[in-house]
């Protein structure tokens, strides 16, 4: 079985509030989990000592039993000291797109346009 350590959703529309859950991988995001591990609250500041509620002791022992947690837990896990910070690049983030490009070069041809005819 393949555990994870995730986010479950709860809250209304556009007033989201998240769980930090231990549950089989293969359960729906909002659906079974074995523990509740933490709470997220992303409407509160992120200085806020309450944005991020974790029972370390829980996560840790889960981490041991070899939960994965995903990408977003993991970063809160960073910043709470329980595992290693990793690099994270992703170079292609800012290299336009195709019509970006094609704008570009259309904006550049308009502005050297008239300094050629003169």
């Amino acid at each position: 079985m393949s555990m994870k350590i995730r986010l479950a959703r709860g809250g209304s529309k556009k007033r989201p509030h998240y769980s930090i859950v231990a549950t089989d991988s293969r359960m729906p995001r909002d659906g079974r989990f074995i523990e509740k591990l933490g709470i997220y609250d992303p409407m509160l500041a992120k200085d806020n000592e309450n944005r991020v509620k974790m029972d370390l002791d829980k996560v840790k022992a889960w981490l041991a039993k070899g939960a994965q947690p995903t990408d977003r837990v993991a970063r809160f896990l960073e910043a709470a000291g329980v595992l290693a910070k990793t690099v994270r690049n992703n170079p292609k983030a800012a290299v336009p797109g195709k019509a970006m490009t094609e704008r570009a070069k259309k904006k550049a041809a308009a502005a050297a346009a008239p300094e050629a005819a003169e």
